[in-house]
């Protein structure tokens, strides 16, 4: 090879070594999570630097190695390196597929199951239940009232003025539903189960500080569930390209004392009241 392919491999073997210190720097000395606000959260995050320190280690290597390759076979006036044989070739590959299949799967499944318990296990009798309805481009928050029950909402009875949602007058479940728009209020330190409805395209359901983030899919209830454990206002994102509005659909999660989220209930006007007929 000539002097001019020696430089150029090793200015390539160099950029890749300058890579792997940028990323190990980026990744090591700079907390990039916001502060957790959920009881499960600390699991996510546990989750996540697992991730993060396994594949960096398999990322780190292999440039490293990559980075070697390129100088040491640049020596070589041929251009070409000893070629192993297909079965050692074969064992390498599938021993590197095992690897990260490995860390892909069974890491994060044995150390993430708690939080999947947390988020997605059976629902408690304590649990305090808050219906969030998306859609182009704002949230729907409603609170099923003192009788503990959502009422029945029928797409028929849609109206964007004075009944968003749907909500039927005939059914006595709705009497005392309460309906704001882009704030949830939470109590803190007790489970609150959200149940996930979209009115028009698939969104998803997003506060950082909690961990959460949820799809919600047209047609489907779903839902998520989590422990706030911190008082404060987060916000609430939606994470999923949505429409040409998207960037601008925002609400806000108040976590406060459970006096607070009582009184604050208690001044609310209940939806129906405001539906014309």
């Amino acid at each position: 090879m000539t002097a001019r392919s020696h430089l150029s491999a090793g200015f390539l073997a160099l950029f890749f070594v300058l890579l792997v210190i940028a990323v190990v720097g980026g990744f090591g000395f700079k907390t990039w999570l916001p502060p957790v606000a959920s009881e499960h959260g600390a699991v996510v995050d546990k989750v996540i630097r697992y991730t993060l320190l396994t594949t960096g280690l398999v990322f780190v290597v292999g440039h490293l190695i990559l980075a070697f390759f390129i100088v040491k076979y640049s020596r070589d006036e041929r251009g070409t390196a000893k070629r192993l044989s297909p079965g050692v070739e074969a064992r390498w590959a599938l021993s590197v597929a095992f690897g990260m299949s490995i860390i892909a799967e069974v890491g994060v499944l044995v150390i993430g199951m708690p939080a999947w318990a947390a988020v997605y296990g059976e629902p408690s009798p304590d649990d305090v239940v808050v219906e969030v309805v998306a859609q182009q481009f704002g949230w729907f928050i409603r609170y099923p009232g003192k009788d503990g029950k959502f009422g029945a909402c029928r797409p028929e009875l849609i109206r964007r003025g004075d009944n968003p949602l749907g909500l039927d007058k005939k059914d006595p479940a709705s009497a005392d539903d309460i309906i704001v728009e882009d704030e949830l209020r939470l109590p803190v330190n007790k489970p609150a189960r959200i149940v996930l409805r979209s009115l028009d395209v698939l969104h998803s359901f997003s506060v950082p500080e909690m961990r959460v983030k949820q799809d919600i899919i047209p047609g489907y209830t779903g839902r998520t569930r989590f422990v706030p454990n911190r008082e404060g206002t987060y916000e609430i994102a939606c994470a999923e390209l949505c429409g040409l509005g998207h960037y601008k659909m925002r609400g806000l999660l108040q976590v406060m004392a459970p006096q607070d989220l009582q009184r604050w209930l208690s001044e609310q006007v209940p939806a129906i009241t405001y539906i014309v007929d």
